[in-house]
Protein backbone atom coordinates (compact mmCIF):
# COMPACT_ATOMS: atom_id res chain seq x y z
CA UNK A 1 0.00 0.00 0.00
CA UNK A 2 2.49 2.70 0.75
CA UNK A 3 4.74 1.76 -2.65
CA UNK A 4 0.53 2.26 -4.63
CA UNK A 5 0.12 5.28 -2.16
CA UNK A 6 4.18 6.52 -3.73
CA UNK A 7 3.14 5.86 -7.04
CA UNK A 8 0.13 7.38 -7.17
CA UNK A 9 1.37 10.59 -5.72
CA UNK A 10 4.30 10.72 -8.12
CA UNK A 11 1.41 10.29 -10.95
CA UNK A 12 0.11 13.51 -10.00
CA UNK A 13 3.11 15.47 -9.54
CA UNK A 14 3.78 14.56 -13.28
CA UNK A 15 0.34 14.88 -15.13
CA UNK A 16 -1.09 17.60 -12.56
CA UNK A 17 1.44 20.43 -14.56
CA UNK A 18 1.26 19.18 -17.74
CA UNK A 19 -2.65 18.92 -17.19
CA UNK A 20 -3.28 22.72 -16.06
CA UNK A 21 -0.63 24.30 -17.95
CA UNK A 22 -2.55 22.58 -21.58
CA UNK A 23 -5.89 23.67 -19.90
CA UNK A 24 -4.67 27.02 -19.77
CA UNK A 25 -2.58 27.56 -23.10
CA UNK A 26 -6.11 25.98 -24.43
CA UNK A 27 -8.27 28.67 -22.93
CA UNK A 28 -5.89 31.42 -23.86
CA UNK A 29 -5.90 30.24 -27.58
CA UNK A 30 -9.28 29.77 -27.62
CA UNK A 31 -9.84 32.71 -26.25
CA UNK A 32 -8.04 34.84 -28.80
CA UNK A 33 -9.58 32.99 -31.15
CA UNK A 34 -12.46 34.79 -30.73
CA UNK A 35 -10.65 37.81 -32.55
CA UNK A 36 -11.26 36.10 -35.65
CA UNK A 37 -15.36 37.35 -35.28
CA UNK A 38 -14.27 41.20 -36.12
CA UNK A 39 -13.63 39.60 -39.85
CA UNK A 40 -16.71 39.69 -41.83
CA UNK A 41 -18.15 36.11 -42.32
CA UNK A 42 -16.63 35.70 -45.88
CA UNK A 43 -13.17 36.70 -45.23
CA UNK A 44 -13.14 33.47 -41.76
CA UNK A 45 -10.19 31.23 -42.49
CA UNK A 46 -13.00 29.00 -42.11
CA UNK A 47 -14.71 29.39 -44.82
CA UNK A 48 -11.71 29.84 -47.31
CA UNK A 49 -9.27 26.94 -45.84
CA UNK A 50 -12.37 24.86 -45.38
CA UNK A 51 -11.06 23.96 -41.87
CA UNK A 52 -10.53 25.24 -38.65
CA UNK A 53 -6.91 26.70 -38.14
CA UNK A 54 -6.27 26.68 -34.10
CA UNK A 55 -3.97 29.51 -32.70
CA UNK A 56 -4.52 31.48 -35.81
CA UNK A 57 -6.44 34.37 -33.59
CA UNK A 58 -2.82 34.26 -31.53
CA UNK A 59 -1.28 35.20 -35.15
CA UNK A 60 -4.14 37.57 -36.03
CA UNK A 61 -4.01 39.22 -32.20
CA UNK A 62 -0.36 39.80 -32.61
CA UNK A 63 -0.33 40.99 -35.92
CA UNK A 64 -2.79 43.76 -34.89
CA UNK A 65 -1.05 44.66 -31.93
CA UNK A 66 2.39 44.76 -34.12
CA UNK A 67 0.37 46.82 -36.88
CA UNK A 68 -1.24 49.74 -34.15
CA UNK A 69 2.21 49.61 -31.91
CA UNK A 70 4.04 50.48 -35.67
CA UNK A 71 1.50 53.29 -36.51
CA UNK A 72 1.24 54.66 -32.76
CA UNK A 73 4.80 55.09 -33.00
CA UNK A 74 5.22 57.69 -35.27
CA UNK A 75 4.37 61.36 -35.63
CA UNK A 76 0.87 60.89 -37.69
CA UNK A 77 0.37 57.72 -35.66
CA UNK A 78 0.45 59.60 -32.00
CA UNK A 79 -1.54 62.64 -33.87
CA UNK A 80 -4.16 60.28 -34.82
CA UNK A 81 -4.42 58.54 -31.21
CA UNK A 82 -4.16 62.30 -29.99
CA UNK A 83 -7.06 63.08 -31.84
CA UNK A 84 -9.29 59.87 -30.76
CA UNK A 85 -8.94 60.54 -26.97
CA UNK A 86 -10.01 64.04 -27.67
CA UNK A 87 -12.87 62.59 -29.09
CA UNK A 88 -13.17 60.12 -26.61
CA UNK A 89 -13.56 62.49 -23.55
CA UNK A 90 -16.05 64.95 -25.29
CA UNK A 91 -18.62 61.90 -25.04
CA UNK A 92 -20.24 62.03 -21.59
CA UNK A 93 -19.87 58.54 -19.76
CA UNK A 94 -17.74 57.25 -22.30
CA UNK A 95 -14.99 59.41 -21.26
CA UNK A 96 -15.20 58.63 -17.46
CA UNK A 97 -14.89 54.83 -18.07
CA UNK A 98 -12.17 55.25 -21.21
CA UNK A 99 -9.72 57.74 -19.02
CA UNK A 100 -9.93 55.36 -16.31
CA UNK A 101 -9.16 52.68 -17.86
CA UNK A 102 -6.01 53.98 -20.14
CA UNK A 103 -4.63 55.51 -17.05
CA UNK A 104 -4.15 52.43 -15.34
CA UNK A 105 -3.15 50.41 -18.79
CA UNK A 106 -0.62 53.57 -19.36
CA UNK A 107 0.87 52.77 -16.28
CA UNK A 108 0.38 48.97 -15.95
CA UNK A 109 1.75 48.80 -19.18
CA UNK A 110 3.97 51.68 -20.05
CA UNK A 111 7.73 51.24 -20.26
CA UNK A 112 8.01 54.70 -17.98
CA UNK A 113 5.83 52.86 -15.51
CA UNK A 114 6.35 52.04 -12.13
CA UNK A 115 3.78 49.46 -11.48
CA UNK A 116 4.19 46.26 -9.88
CA UNK A 117 7.68 47.09 -9.47
CA UNK A 118 8.69 46.64 -5.74
CA UNK A 119 7.91 43.49 -3.73
CA UNK A 120 7.34 44.26 0.12
CA UNK A 121 6.28 43.30 3.27
CA UNK A 122 3.15 44.49 4.96
CA UNK A 123 1.55 43.42 8.12
CA UNK A 124 -2.36 42.37 6.72
CA UNK A 125 -4.77 41.74 7.61
CA UNK A 126 -3.94 42.69 11.55
CA UNK A 127 -0.42 43.50 13.17
CA UNK A 128 1.93 40.37 13.40
CA UNK A 129 0.12 38.37 10.56
CA UNK A 130 2.60 39.50 7.26
CA UNK A 131 2.27 38.97 3.59
CA UNK A 132 3.84 40.16 0.12
CA UNK A 133 2.10 43.17 -1.32
CA UNK A 134 3.76 45.32 -4.34
CA UNK A 135 3.74 49.07 -4.47
CA UNK A 136 1.69 50.77 -7.12
CA UNK A 137 2.81 54.41 -6.34
CA UNK A 138 2.20 57.12 -3.86
CA UNK A 139 -1.32 58.83 -2.98
CA UNK A 140 -2.11 62.42 -4.93
CA UNK A 141 -4.66 65.09 -5.00
CA UNK A 142 -6.72 65.58 -2.17
CA UNK A 143 -6.27 61.92 -0.52
CA UNK A 144 -2.32 63.30 -0.19
CA UNK A 145 -3.57 66.54 1.90
CA UNK A 146 -4.90 64.07 3.98
CA UNK A 147 -2.03 61.47 4.11
CA UNK A 148 1.02 63.06 4.30
CA UNK A 149 3.64 61.59 6.53
CA UNK A 150 5.14 59.22 3.96
CA UNK A 151 2.53 57.01 2.51
CA UNK A 152 2.56 54.62 -0.02
CA UNK A 153 -0.18 52.90 -2.42
CA UNK A 154 0.22 49.07 -1.93
CA UNK A 155 -1.69 46.49 -3.56
CA UNK A 156 -2.35 43.26 -1.59
CA UNK A 157 -3.26 40.27 -3.47
CA UNK A 158 -5.02 37.41 -2.54
CA UNK A 159 -3.97 33.64 -3.34
CA UNK A 160 -4.03 31.58 -5.23
CA UNK A 161 -5.46 34.42 -7.48
CA UNK A 162 -3.44 37.34 -7.46
CA UNK A 163 -6.23 39.13 -9.69
CA UNK A 164 -7.88 39.71 -6.71
CA UNK A 165 -7.01 42.10 -3.77
CA UNK A 166 -6.99 45.34 -1.73
CA UNK A 167 -5.86 48.94 -2.22
CA UNK A 168 -4.75 49.79 0.68
CA UNK A 169 -2.32 52.59 1.95
CA UNK A 170 0.69 52.63 4.19
CA UNK A 171 3.61 54.49 6.04
CA UNK A 172 6.40 53.84 3.87
CA UNK A 173 8.03 52.59 7.09
CA UNK A 174 5.87 49.75 7.78
CA UNK A 175 6.21 48.41 4.16
CA UNK A 176 9.71 45.99 4.48
CA UNK A 177 11.38 46.30 0.91
CA UNK A 178 11.92 43.45 -0.28
CA UNK A 179 15.30 42.46 -2.99
CA UNK A 180 13.10 39.86 -4.78
CA UNK A 181 11.68 40.08 -8.47
CA UNK A 182 8.23 40.67 -9.07
CA UNK A 183 8.14 37.58 -10.75
CA UNK A 184 9.01 35.57 -7.75
CA UNK A 185 6.66 37.57 -5.39
CA UNK A 186 3.83 36.53 -7.75
CA UNK A 187 4.94 32.52 -8.05
CA UNK A 188 5.43 32.39 -4.16
CA UNK A 189 2.00 34.29 -3.61
CA UNK A 190 0.21 32.29 -6.38
CA UNK A 191 1.78 28.96 -5.16
CA UNK A 192 0.55 29.70 -1.21
CA UNK A 193 4.03 29.67 -0.04
CA UNK A 194 5.11 25.89 -1.67
CA UNK A 195 7.26 27.96 -4.41
CA UNK A 196 9.62 29.78 -1.99
CA UNK A 197 12.07 31.82 -3.36
CA UNK A 198 15.59 31.03 -3.87
CA UNK A 199 17.64 31.63 -0.50
CA UNK A 200 18.78 35.17 -0.58
CA UNK A 201 20.09 37.47 2.71
CA UNK A 202 19.89 41.33 1.69
CA UNK A 203 23.44 42.79 2.28
CA UNK A 204 21.94 45.05 4.71
CA UNK A 205 21.40 42.27 6.91
CA UNK A 206 24.43 39.97 5.94
CA UNK A 207 26.43 43.14 7.56
CA UNK A 208 24.87 42.68 10.50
Amino acid sequence: MASLRKWLLTGLLVIVPGVITAGVLNWIVGTLDQTLLILPDAWQPDKLLGFHIPGFGVVLTLLILLIVGAVASNFAGRKLVQWGDALVHRIPVVRSIYSSVKQVSDTLFAESGNAFRKAVLVQWPREGVWTLAFVTGAPSGEVAAYLYDGFVSVYVPTTPNPTGGYFVMLRRSDCVELDMSVDTALKYIVSMGVVAPADHVPASFRTQ
